[in-house]
């Protein structure tokens, strides 16, 4: 069975990262721990930028036993729990000491600025800039005028009779 890309469309160019993105998304893990919420804090008017806050339960868990890492705009948060000194013996064992790794995806514009730990809740803050918009008239040349830019070695190519 094939798969079908929303990319294929004739009018949308470009969007295989996009694509990809949609992929390496539905392929994260579904499993449910640590818990989290997701926020939106709303939008800074003046900047128009918009304010998020992701809040993982980490109940157990210290700032040392924590790390944040942003990776090819993924949002990852790793937990591992630091080796307990000396023999405890558990009758029940209900909190989770296990080690995790949560990610999440995030678009080119939204930026961490910052995370706390409160009470065993890891916070973590995130800002959506507002992209620039950039207006570029494009030059057209003559019928005998060379094109430059990224596709000219292409048409270079097809100019000396090389097929693709």
């Amino acid at each position: 069975m094939s798969r079908v890309s929303f990319t294929s469309h004739p009018f949308l160019l470009g969007f295989e990262q996009l694509d990809r993105l949609v992929e390496r998304t539905m392929k994260a893990g579904s499993d449910g721990y640590p818990p989290f919420n997701i926020e939106q804090l709303g939008t800074i008017e003046q900047d128009g930028e918009d304010a998020y806050r992701i809040t993982l339960a980490v109940a157990g868990f210290t700032d040392a036993d924590l790390s944040i890492t942003v990776e090819a705009q993924q949002l990852v948060v790793r937990g591992k729990h630091a080796e307990a000194e000396g023999d405890r013996v558990f009758l029940h064992r209900g909190i989770a000491a296990r080690p995790f790794q949560r990610t999440f995806v995030l678009a080119e514009q939204v930026e961490v600025a910052g995370a706390s730990l409160d009470h065993g809740l890891l916070h973590i803050e995130l800002i959506r800039r507002k992209p620039e918009t950039v207006v570029r008239e494009i030059a057209i040349n003559g019928a005998g005028s060379p094109i430059r830019g990224a596709g000219s070695k292409m048409l270079s190519m097809q100019a000396a009779g090389v097929k693709r």
